[in-house]
């Protein structure tokens, strides 16, 4: 992607004494989270007084500053004067292989998922390999990427109890996303499959397999 984010109508919210958050969008979208992490690599090529640190989301970026170096009118001041010719350039990251066993032992959730979408378990396997996925953003939990998006036929929404206990490398869907958990937790998404990817390994020099813009 050439050029920048979206300078038309960026909406800048202050989020306590030492944060800006400045949103390019309001929904899971392909485009907005492009300018996100264009303006991102902006950001980080040229920094704000006082710059701490930047989180990319789907469509906003929060920027965290010194209160003493800086503050929000400076901050916003900054970001509005990267105009779209100025932003650094956003490549895509690698495409990334991740195995999955879709075997019942594995997928708790499958055939239940497969009913709600009225499909086989054969179809909805095969519309989720199908699916190409990009990595929107990261959080939650450590390596914890969010993949979008799921064919449509796929799209559920969250289940009404939560299950605690599920174990790291299961592959969840919810909505228009998907994610490969990272370690054991609580989830309410629905299980379909695991994999035995290491997304997050601590003891290695980069301990996430995964940053946003990955596909």
């Amino acid at each position: 992607m050439t050029g920048g984010p979206d300078f038309d109508a960026p909406v800048f919210r202050a989020v306590g004494e030492a944060g800006l958050l400045v949103e390019l969008g309001d929904c899971i979208d392909d485009l907005a989270n492009r300018r996100v992490l264009a303006l991102d690599a902006a950001v980080a090529a040229s920094p704000p007084p006082g710059f701490r640190e930047a989180v990319p989301a789907y469509a906003s970026l929060f920027i965290a500053f010194d209160p003493l170096l800086s503050d929000h009118a400076a901050v916003e001041r900054h970001v509005r004067a990267l105009q779209p010719g100025a932003v650094a350039r956003f490549d895509e990251g690698p495409v990334r292989t991740i195995a999955v066993s879709y075997e019942e032992a594995v997928a708790p959730d499958l055939a239940a998922a497969a009913e709600a979408l009225g499909l086989d378990r054969h179809e909805l396997v095969q519309r989720h390999l199908a699916g190409s996925y990009r990595v929107y953003m990261c959080g939650f939990a450590p390596g914890y990427a969010y993949l979008g998006t799921l064919d449509e036929r796929l799209r559920l929404p969250r289940k009404p109890a939560i299950v605690r206990d599920v174990p790291a490398g299961s592959v969840i869907i919810a909505g228009a996303q998907c994610i490969v958990t990272t370690l054991s937790m609580p989830t309410g998404w629905w299980v379909i499959g695991r994999s035995d990817a290491r997304l997050f390994d601590p003891s290695a020099a980069n301990p996430f397999l995964l940053a946003p813009g990955d596909r």
